[in-house]
């Protein structure tokens, strides 16, 4: 029969598995590196696979194809053990990250001992090609856009920062693809309270800003938002 299922653009992929995660019914898998549709009578032709490819690699076609078999399916999950993930790395498995509270302090105090100063990352993981756009942290969120190398330029980034908020982060001049497009998923899709973007002030950092701002008026919503910019030497600038 001919009807609508997914295509897989193998020059795309770059190999994160997030497709074949976000497929519950197992129609994609990974093989050798890179996403595969292993069965056309798997493929219920929804797409939930497509908006979580960063690279944009999935899309859909019209083509002869075997019918959606929902049995199979369903005899395929039940016989099949749960995997923890399925392109087998574990960087790109979605988790929150709890944190002990420990006192408040005026500033970061220097020590040689390792762990002195606790981590203010609340989730995994943090590049906006690999977040999911549905992951449950994004809901209620006050949510970080960075560009990635503030994090390097400013010293106390995560205690200003990354606190209490889900952060994400990117280098609009290196990555491929525009973020505004993810950006406007993640917003449009989950209940995001407030987005802070920080950024470096040199003049390719502003992509990151102009994607942010793209996302907002795309989603819909009024959501209150802030640009911060920080110095090549490290100073917040006003």
């Amino acid at each position: 029969m001919i009807r609508k299922i997914i295509k897989i653009n193998e020059e795309k992929c770059n190999g994160c598995g997030l497709c074949a995660e976000a497929c519950h019914e197992g129609a994609i898998g990974m093989i050798n590196g890179k996403a595969k549709l292993l069965r056309d009578d798997y493929c219920d032709g929804l797409g939930n696979c497509l908006p979580v490819c960063p690279t944009n690699a999935i899309s859909f076609e019209e083509r002869e194809a075997a019918e959606y078999d929902e049995e199979a399916v369903l005899a395929n999950q039940a016989a099949k053990p749960a995997e923890p993930l399925p392109c087998g790395c574990p960087g790109t498995h979605s988790k929150s990250i709890q944190r002990h509270a420990q006192p408040e302090q005026t500033a970061p105090t220097p020590s040689s001992e390792s762990g002195s100063i606790q981590s203010e990352l609340a989730q995994w993981p943090v590049q906006i090609k690999l977040v999911p756009i549905n992951a449950p942290y994004f809901n209620g969120a006050n949510l970080l856009v960075a560009a990635d190398c503030t994090a390097f330029a400013y010293g106390d980034f995560h205690r200003q920062f990354i606190k209490n908020h889900v952060t994400i982060v990117g280098c609009p001049k290196l990555d491929a693809g525009d973020y505004s497009e993810k950006l406007t998923e993640i917003i449009k899709n989950n209940n995001i309270k407030s987005v802070k973007v920080v950024r470096m002030e040199v003049p390719c950092c502003g992509g990151i800003e102009h994607a942010v701002k793209q996302a907002l008026i795309n989603s819909g919503k009024m959501i209150p938002w802030q640009v911060v910019t920080i110095s090549t030497d490290g100073r917040i600038l006003e």
